[in-house]
């Protein structure tokens, strides 16, 4: 049994939800960094605040694709995890320009960010769960679309209070202004309703029918690589392997503390977790406790077929850059372009705006990127495709250290806005034809990995590299970001592609 193929308004409806995540996403990023500084951090210390969101996300998605995997009730598979997570995201909305302190306020980037994954997760197997393999480039296309749109919006929010509504977007040193807030309140309403939306408006298959389509499809290398499950003994060996390397490079952080930099450390404490994982996964193994979602997922981060594993390196050096862009876009825009430091200061404020702007200038263009994406795909490939376009973004990031008027840095924001449409579209359409519907959430959940490691690698090391080898610049995290997604557009050309 073919699975049917579904009308453009009912893709429509279930991306829509999308919009109100992306609201919600878009706010986190162009807006957090800005509250951090408020509340008194500095751009040092920003990169160990903002590694809550992706720890977050390294955690949350791998658990909830597992769950809605297995999950079946009155609202269906996926749609539970889109509702709950879209409250609680909207409740955190609401809380996070209040927050009085730093640290509260880091707890809210938490809360949020756990909140978004939860909802967003199964939206990317949604269209696996609901498309045909011919309909899915369709479906992550119009997700993009959907992206752009609320993330346009969602970015230019407080410039919007100020600028249209005359709404101050200055406050008393360790105040968030009120056009921040009113924006943040804006996000959390839009951020829920948009989700409510896609609830209401869908329908899923049940698990019965979807072993059906299943069994109708042909396999091919998209097949589970990994149906042997590792032994005890390789579980054993790389957990020790990783815990000593983890360990080894923390004793060096330590001895050479003064010389590098503090969040060095989250890269150590990256790998000794890995490798801990392995130990305790390698432990169930041997008394054969594999029935559970730990061993499952740990056994099929080591199973991944062929092309995820290809698709994985891409992600990697595509998605250092961004986190590159959120943590230090608004220092770096604010001190190069605008040679402001003071967060209470009028020049200070009108550069953060700015950075409001450009982001929803990436986001906008990637709209269009959304459409113009799969005619791009029909005169080329999915792969040639995706290098322009991150080609594109890695240009544009580097030439923030070249351009001097800031008014131009809407020029290179076009070429991110490519880059960041092709992101959430090209690798997700390939993926989802390399993977067995029954397991979509999960290895959608451990991709994420992929998204999730570079950020982590990026908090630890870009603190380094702007104040001990770039004199406390930030504008050159944005140019290593630049050379990284130069090099996950050259690594596009080894991704084997199956076709539909």
């Amino acid at each position: 049994m073919q699975k049917p193929a579904l009308s453009f308004w009912q893709i429509w409806n279930m991306c829509f939800g999308f919009m109100g995540i992306q609201f919600g996403f878009a706010l986190q990023n162009a807006n957090v960094s800005r509250i951090f500084q408020t509340l008194g951090a500095d751009y040092n210390n920003m990169a160990l605040l903002w590694v809550a969101a992706p720890i977050t996300g390294l955690i949350v998605q791998p658990i909830i694709g597992y769950w809605s995997d297995k999950t079946w009730g009155r609202m269906g598979r996926r749609r539970p995890f889109f509702l709950w997570g879209a409250l609680a995201a909207s409740l955190a909305l609401f809380i996070m320009p209040n927050s009085p302190t730093l640290w509260i306020a880091a707890g809210m980037l938490w809360i949020m960010d756990a909140s978004i994954n939860v909802s967003m997760e199964p939206f990317r197997a949604f269209v696996g769960d609901m498309l045909p393999r011919r309909q899915r480039a369709l479906g992550y296309a119009m997700q993009s679309f959907f992206i752009g749109v609320g993330a346009v919006v969602a970015s230019a929010l407080p410039w919007m209070m100020t600028n249209w509504f005359d709404i101050s977007n200055v406050a008393p040193s360790g105040q968030v202004p009120e056009s921040v807030r009113l924006a943040f309140y804006a996000g959390g309403a839009v951020f829920f309703l948009a989700v409510l939306w896609t609830v209401l408006s869908t329908r899923e298959y049940s698990p019965d029918q979807l072993a059906a389509f299943e069994d109708s499809q042909p396999q091919g290398e998209g097949a589970l690589r990994g149906s042997v499950s590792r032994s005890a003994g390789q579980y054993n060996r790389g957990g020790l392997t990783w815990m000593a390397i983890g360990t080894i490079l923390g004793f060096v952080i330590h001895q050479n503390i003064e010389r590098l930099d503090k969040n060095l450390y989250l890269l150590a404490g990256g790998l000794l977790a890995f490798g801990l994982a392995q130990l305790v996964a390698g432990w169930l193994a041997a008394r054969e406790r594999t029935a559970n979602g730990f061993s499952q997922v740990i056994n099929d981060l080591f199973s991944m077929p062929i092309a995820m594993r290809q698709l994985a390196v891409v992600q990697f050096f595509s998605w250092f850059p961004l986190f590159a862009m959120w943590i230090y876009t608004t220092s770096a825009v604010t001190s190069h372009h605008y040679g402001a430091t003071d967060t209470s200061s009028v020049l200070y404020n009108q550069g953060a705006d700015w950075v409001g702007v450009l982001f929803s200038v990436y986001n906008g263009t990637s709209i269009l990127a959304a459409i113009l994406i799969p005619l791009m795909v029909k005169f080329s490939n999915l792969r040639i495709t995706h290098l322009f376009n991150l080609a594109l973004g890695g240009l544009g990031f580097i030439s923030f250290l070249y351009i001097d008027d800031p008014a131009w840095l809407v020029l290179p924001m076009v070429g991110v806005g490519f880059a960041w449409a092709s992101i959430l579209s090209v690798p997700y359409a390939i993926l989802s034809n390399a993977l067995p519907t029954a397991k979509m959430g999960v290895f959608m959940g451990i991709f994420n990995f992929f998204i999730v490691i570079p950020q982590i690698l990026a908090a630890s090391i870009l603190g380094f590299f702007v104040t001990r080898i770039f004199d406390g610049q930030p504008v050159y995290a944005l140019v290593i970001g630049g050379v990284s997604m130069l090099v996950a557009g050259l690594m596009t050309l080894r991704v084997k592609i199956q076709e539909v």
